[in-house]
């Protein structure tokens, strides 16, 4: 048996070496990539698209599921919060209002306003209304009450990058995609990362953006995906081009902020951009019988 078996193999490699026809042996099996192909792009090209939507979006109004996680691994405490349906308005420049309802029962979670300078919360269960300015450090031990309004708008309403601005390309590459990342630049002699926008190379839509402060320190990390068009394009056929100057916005939103220490979760389930909101509709006062709660107050005018 073993005499033939070596006859057998000899024979094949004598048919191979005379290039005899059906003398081909395929060995092992073909390993078929899973990651999409890639396309090209210039950093002018990558600018246009991120200032396309960043220009063109000027006002939203959305509905989204929302879920908020609180707690990290480095601080050894998780907190898994239920999901609450929330309405969402957003208007340039600075503008937003997001109010929390409860599942099923549709009561008030909670009431958030911004309007760039100072923002306001209303947590009817507690019966309390939160107001400070939008610049205040975190405050808060417990992580989900460093949820702020802005910390909302600046994921949804992009800031442009202006010629002036320094801007460096670069390439980023890992098992499962493949990346082109704008990093934007600030300062003279001291230069420091102010923002990073990372593009999927497959579709070139945005797939990340991460904002920085002062010596590098991270203060966002916001991913998007499932890019559609508006609800109010022209049209529902999925065209590159609805009106209003955009043609898609993200309907899955992630947002970390590390040092706030939470993350929160957003599934738009209805997304219309540009339709003109009437100011009053981002006015949020105090109600009777809340207790009014001064947030982020100077460090000097605290009584030891």
């Amino acid at each position: 048996m073993r005499r033939v078996q070596t006859c057998t193999v000899l024979l094949t490699l004598a048919a191979i070496s005379c290039g005899c026809p059906g003398g081909r042996v395929v060995t092992g099996h073909t390993v078929v990539s899973q990651r999409p192909v890639a396309k090209d792009a210039t950093r002018e090209e990558l600018l246009e698209v991120y200032n396309l939507i960043a220009r063109g979006t000027k006002t939203l109004n959305a509905t989204v599921e929302m879920k908020p996680t609180a707690g990290s691994q480095y601080s050894g405490i998780i907190d898994e919060y239920h999901e609450v349906k929330a309405f969402l308005l957003a208007a340039r420049p600075a503008q937003i209002r997001v109010i929390g309802q409860a599942p099923v029962i549709g009561t008030m979670v909670f009431d958030m306003a911004s309007d760039g300078e100072t923002f306001r919360v209303l947590i009817p269960s507690k019966k309390k209304f939160l107001v400070g300015p939008v610049a205040v450090d975190r405050i808060s031990s417990k992580p989900i009450e460093n949820l702020r309004p802005q910390h909302l708008l600046d994921a949804l309403l992009w800031p442009e990058i202006h010629k002036a601005e320094s801007v460096t390309l670069r390439e980023f590459n890992d098992e499962n995609a493949r990346y082109y990342i704008l990093t934007v630049l600030r300062g003279g002699y001291q230069v420091e990362v102010l923002r990073e926008i990372w593009f999927d190379r497959s579709t070139l839509q945005v797939a990340r953006m991460q904002n920085f402060g002062p010596r590098g320190l991270l203060l966002s990390d916001v991913r998007v995906a499932d890019w559609q068009p508006a609800d109010n394009a022209a049209g529902s056929s999925g065209a590159a081009t609805p009106p209003n100057g955009v043609a898609s916005f993200p309907r899955s939103i992630r947002i970390e902020r590390p040092h706030d220490d939470y993350k929160l979760d957003l599934q738009a389930t209805k997304v219309t951009v540009n339709e003109e909101i009437p100011a009053e509709r981002f006015k949020l006062e105090q109600p009777a019988g809340m207790e009014l709660v001064p947030v982020g107050e100077p460090t000097e005018n605290k009584q030891p």
